[in-house]
């Protein structure tokens, strides 16, 4: 009996197929590997010799792996990543290459700028653009079929200046933060040098079989079905969460795994979600600019190794009607150099009063700019998702448990909290008990909710990057971090006094955004307008944020982005918001003309065939009922007739409009009212016609077939 291979333990491959820091100073010369760790955690230049040292190795080590080309791996503004394959090879002589590859080509590419979402920096026939080497961002292999090339982690700029891309605005937000931060710490006592971001996001998703998936133009082209009606059972037994995972998907997930811990990301918890056929992968904390990166190679495994499972992955956020949507849960934090997490409550006066003072930062960051952090997660998509009774709503408010609000509201009036069983810490001018990370509560109906130890932001949709929401925290957070280091100087004397002032005042301003109910509410709905809060349910309205004087005047205060690059960003969401829906209409009038109307005229003409020959057999009074059901299939033709010609008509006028606003304005109202009354009449004749004629798969066969 031939004894069984043992078992390879994840710690011995993880990470195998990246140039992590344990590769590097492996491969590089010592003092070129002290130089490369230096250049990272300082944020220096990097010089030509050692780009060219690092350049070498880094190709010796993808040839290894196989490796054949190499590309800069970067993020443009059209949601998704972006490669431009070269080989190694050098032509040396008649018949004769060798492999090459330099610190220039390292460290800089130049991929056609033209071609990718610009908001009007570029110019069509301003072709220049460049990617750079992002340093802090391990290069990775990516093996797809026979190839394999070498993905290097870059930002990606115009040939003036501007970013173009998702990174370049991250990798400024975080040196904003990390330096207001320094300042405040160092302030209340901290020897603190450096603040990271650090971020942690869930990834839902949906998993259906790919002949379903092909025989749907609405899932092809959009992504989310725009005709079918409800199962007789969806999610109301809950009894898919947390359920027990079949063996198909969590083979599926194995493989997703051990390709995601070859590559170095954290993989950490998997599980059934709320809807049927959805599912949840969730990461452990890492630094955002790499949480980022890995958050994009999650998206792409899991369609990859979907594909051959012979299912389609769907990262829409709300692939079916009726049925919970997918987000993406962006858990948020901060840390310092000494490996001190900002958000953690502490266990001594020190380390409590720095993490209130940074908490009460957060708060007034959210307050004051709860619309530019609404206007981060506005798409077509997140519309049917946000506030359906099963997202966070529209409005951004903050959860802190109850413990916590005790605190926050005791600071407020100036009094000192209760105890409890717990200890009693003095702050030096309040006595707070010590704060556990695991006595709060969670609230699954807030946006914005403080977990123990970080804050979830849980607006994000399932397909979108994470980077633009982390950018705009980070500056949010940075700029009210900076409003309570002048204010608690300006206070002069002693330090902690001057700190629980501001933090009282601070608070007492902000604390309309402090929200523990149900924000699913009628109640909130109408509490949230009486506190001046913004509820923006459509992103055309939400995305105006980006084009006002405050969302302006905070990016370029912190030379995140500028005036230019925002307003740029504001353009490229509207016209990607009307692209979207124009091609959902555009896919829904296709398959009401071409699909559902032959079906629904030949089911027509079966039953006027087979009312005719049992009435002539039987006599009018035998076909009442057979005729009320035709005289409704046809009622139903002619509404899906008209409710197309509308739809189209809608689309059509909407390709005149020229304001960007506007533009999408009309898509957001017009175009849509259209599609959602062909789509009634459509799921409405769905319910009654011959299930053999019918030509889309249903959703009870998409969800439970799987």
């Amino acid at each position: 009996m031939a004894k069984e291979d043992k078992p390879i333990r994840i710690s011995e491959y993880y990470g195998c197929d990246t140039f992590n820091f344990k590769v590097m100073e492996e491969k590089l010369p010592r003092e070129t590997y002290k130089k490369l760790l230096k250049i990272i955690n300082d944020d220096e230049k990097l010089d030509a010799d050692t780009a060219n040292t690092v350049a070498h190795a880094m190709k010796e080590w993808a040839l290894d792996k196989g490796a054949t080309h190499y590309c800069h791996w970067f993020q443009p503004m059209t949601g998704s990543t972006a490669e431009k394959h070269d080989a190694f090879v050098d032509p040396v002589g008649p018949g004769e290459v060798i492999e090459r590859f330099s610190g220039k080509q390292l460290v800089q590419g130049e991929p056609d700028a033209s071609s990718f979402p610009s908001g009007g920096i570029r110019a069509t026939f301003e072709a220049r653009g460049y990617t750079a080497w992002d340093i802090t961002s391990p290069a990775f292999i990516q093996r797809s079929g026979t190839a394999t090339t070498l993905c290097i982690p870059t930002a990606f700029i115009s040939y003036t200046g501007e970013a173009l891309d998702k990174k370049t605005p991250l990798l400024r937000s975080v040196k904003a933060l990390s330096e207001s931060s320094v300042k405040l710490l160092n302030l209340l006592g901290s020897t603190a040098k450096k603040v990271i971001t650090t971020v942690g996001p869930e990834q839902e998703y949906f998993l259906i079989d790919k002949n379903y998936f092909m025989a749907r133009e609405d899932l092809v082209m959009s992504g989310r079905t725009l005709i079918g009606s409800a199962p007789s059972r969806g999610q109301q037994l809950e009894d898919h969460y947390f359920g027990s995972i079949k063996e198909k998907i969590v083979s599926y997930m194995n493989d997703v795994e051990e390709e995601l811990y070859r590559l170095g990301v954290p993989a950490k918890t998997r599980h059934n979600e709320v809807a049927p056929s959805q599912f949840e992968l969730a990461p452990v904390f890492e630094e955002a600019n790499v949480a980022v990166d890995h958050n994009h190679i999650v998206m792409e495994t899991l369609k990859i190794i979907a594909a051959k499972y012979d299912m389609a992955l769907l990262l829409h956020e709300k692939p079916f009607a009726g049925i919970n949507g997918s987000g993406k849960h962006l858990n948020w934090s901060m840390s310092d150099n000494e490996g001190n997490n900002l958000l953690n409550p502490g266990n001594t006066p020190h380390d409590n009063l720095q993490f209130l003072v940074v908490l009460t930062a957060v708060i007034r960051a959210v307050y004051k700019n709860a619309d530019i952090l609404r206007a981060t997660v506005a798409s077509p998509g997140n519309d049917h998702r946000l506030g359906a009774n099963e997202a966070p709503p529209a409005i951004i408010s903050i959860f802190l448990g109850d413990q916590l609000t005790s605190i926050v509201e005791s600071i407020m009036a100036g009094k000192v909290a209760k105890a409890t069983d717990q200890a009693i810490l003095d702050l030096g001018v309040s006595s707070l008990p010590i704060l556990s990370k695991d006595n709060t509560d969670r609230n699954r109906t807030s946006p914005f909710a403080f977990t123990g130890n970080k804050f979830e932001f849980r607006a994000v949709g399932s397909n979108m990057s994470i980077s633009f929401p982390a950018t705009a925290i980070n500056a949010m957070v940075a700029e009210s971090i900076d409003f309570m280091y002048d204010a608690i100087k300006a206070k002069g004397g002693d330090v902690k006094q001057a700190a629980f002032d501001v933090m009282k005042d601070v608070l007492n301003d902000s604390k309309n955004v402090l929200f523990m109910g149900d924000g699913y509410s009628d109640e909130w709905q109408k509490e949230a307008a009486k506190r001046g809060l913004p509820n923006y349910k459509t992103s055309p309205e939400a995305l105006k944020a980006f084009n006002t004087d405050k969302a302006k005047k905070l990016f370029s205060k912190y030379k995140i982005l500028s005036e230019k690059e925002l307003t740029a960003r504001y353009f490229i969401h509207l016209e990607r918001y009307a692209k979207i829906v124009d091609i959902e209409a555009v896919s829904l009038y296709n398959m009401a003309i071409s699909q559902i109307l032959p079906a629904a005229v030949k089911y027509q003409n079966d039953l006027a065939s087979s009312i005719k020959k049992t009435s002539d057999i039987l006599g009018d009074d035998a076909v009442k009922d057979q005729k009320d059901l035709l005289a409704s299939v046809a009622a139903y033709i002619g509404e899906i007739k008209k409710g197309a010609e509308k739809l189209n008509s809608a689309t059509k006028e909407a390709h005149k409009v020229e304001d960007e606003q506007a533009h999408a304005e009309f898509y957001c109202s017009k175009v849509k009212e259209a599609m959602n009354s062909l789509r009634d009449s459509i799921d409405s004749l769905e319910k009654i016609a011959d299930n053999d004629l019918w030509p889309l798969p249903k959703y009870w066969e998409m969800l439970f077939l799987n």
